[in-house]
C-alpha cells in the first residue's frame, strides 16, 4: 500500500491560482482521485475569472490570497496548513499528477526533505520559447554558486516534508519562490532528491503568467541577492577580485612610467588604482565579516529545523 494511504500520514495538496479556471478543475480532480486521504487546497490570487467556483466545484478547499504573486500565496499556504507532507503544485494541468504518489512514497520511505519533479517534455508545445534556455542558464547559476547538482530549479512541482516548509523564512512574492526554496535545501544540508515527470502544453484557455525576461531577471536578481547574504565570502570576494585586478591594470603603465623617468604623470589615473584597491580591501574584509555572520544565522536556522520531526518518523 503506498505510504499516502496510510493514516498516520497526512497530505496537503497546495495549488496557488490565478485565472486558471480553464484547469483548475482537472487538477482537483486528478489530485482528489489519485490521493483520496488528501486534502485539496486551492489559494486563488485575486483572479479575473471563476477560477474559484471552478476548484470549489471540483472538491477542493478554497481560500483567497489578495497579495499579488506566486511566492505570497506559497507563503500564505505554508503558514495556513498543518500536514505531515505537502505537494506542491502548479494549477495549469501541466504536471503528471499521477508521480505524486511515487514522489510521496519516496519522501517519507528515505525520510527526505524536497523532491522536485524535473520536467519531461510529452510534447513540444510545453515550454515557451526563451524559458528552457533560462532554466538551463540560471540552474547553472545556482549550482556554480551553492556547488550542488540540481536538474531543474524552476519546477513548480515539489512534494515537501513538514519541517521544510515550517522552518522556510521566504521572501520572494513572486516566481522566485521556487528558486528560494531550492537554495534553502541546499544551503540547511537537507536530504533531497529529484524525480522525472511529464511535463505537458496548457489546455486551451490557458495562458503562462510567466514573462520571460521580466520573471528572468527577478530570478537572476534573487539569485544574487542569496548569494550575498548566504555566501557573502564568494560575493564579496569576487567583488574585492575585480576591484584589484582593475586597480593593478591601471597602475602597470604608472609603474612603467615612473620607472623609466622618475615620474608620476597621471594622477588622476593613479588616485583611481589607489581607491579601487583600497575599496578591494574594505568588500573582502566586508565578506570575510559578514561570512562569520551568516555561520551564526545559520546555526540557528538549522537548529529550528532540526526541531522537526523527519517525515515518516510518526
Amino acid at each position: 500500500m503506498s505510504v499516502s494511504n496510510k493514516p498516520a500520514t497526512t497530505v496537503a495538496v497546495l495549488v496557488p491560482c490565478y485565472n486558471e479556471a480553464a484547469a483548475i478543475g482537472k487538477v482537483v480532480a486528478d489530485f482528489r482521485r489519485l490521493l483520496p486521504r488528501a486534502r485539496v487546497y486551492v489559494y486563488d490570487n485575486n483572479s479575473t475569472d471563476d477560477t474559484a467556483d471552478a476548484a470549489a466545484r471540483a472538491g477542493a478547499i478554497v481560500r483567497t490570497e489578495r497579495q499579488q504573486g506566486k511566492g505570497n500565496v506559497v507563503r500564505r499556504m505554508f503558514a495556513d496548513i498543518d500536514a505531515d507532507v505537502y505537494v506542491l503544485v502548479d494549477g495549469d494541468d501541466t504536471y503528471e499528477a499521477a508521480a505524486a504518489p511515487r514522489m510521496i512514497e519516496r519522501l517519507v520511505l528515505d525520510r527526505l526533505d524536497m523532491i522536485t519533479g524535473v520536467r519531461h517534455e510529452v510534447a513540444k508545445e510545453a515550454y515557451r520559447r526563451g524559458h528552457r534556455f533560462g532554466n538551463w542558464m540560471l540552474t547553472s547559476l545556482v549550482r556554480w554558486i551553492f556547488g550542488a547538482d540540481v536538474g531543474d530549479m524552476l519546477s513548480g512541482y515539489r512534494v515537501l516534508s513538514r519541517r521544510f516548509v515550517k522552518s522556510f523564512p521566504t521572501q520572494a512574492t513572486g516566481f522566485g519562490i521556487e528558486t528560494e526554496m531550492t537554495v534553502h535545501g541546499l544551503e540547511m544540508l537537507m536530504p533531497l532528491a529529484e524525480m522525472q515527470t511529464d511535463y505537458k502544453e496548457r489546455p486551451a484557455g490557458s495562458v503562462s503568467k510567466l514573462n520571460t525576461y521580466r520573471d528572468g531577471f527577478r530570478i537572476l536578481f534573487l539569485i544574487l541577492t542569496l548569494a550575498k547574504e548566504e555566501r557573502p565570502l564568494l560575493f564579496f570576494g569576487l567583488i574585492a577580485l575585480v576591484l584589484a585586478l582593475t586597480s593593478i591594470g591601471l597602475s602597470i603603465p604608472i609603474v612603467i612610467t615612473y620607472l623609466q623617468t622618475g615620474l608620476v604623470p597621471r594622477f588622476p589615473t593613479l588616485i583611481a588604482a589607489s581607491a579601487m584597491m583600497l575599496a578591494a580591501f574594505l568588500s573582502f574584509f566586508s565578506g570575510l565579516i559578514l561570512d562569520t555572520v551568516t555561520r551564526g544565522r545559520w546555526e540557528t536556522k538549522r537548529l529550528a529545523y532540526l526541531q522537526l520531526p523527519p517525515p515518516g518518523s510518526t
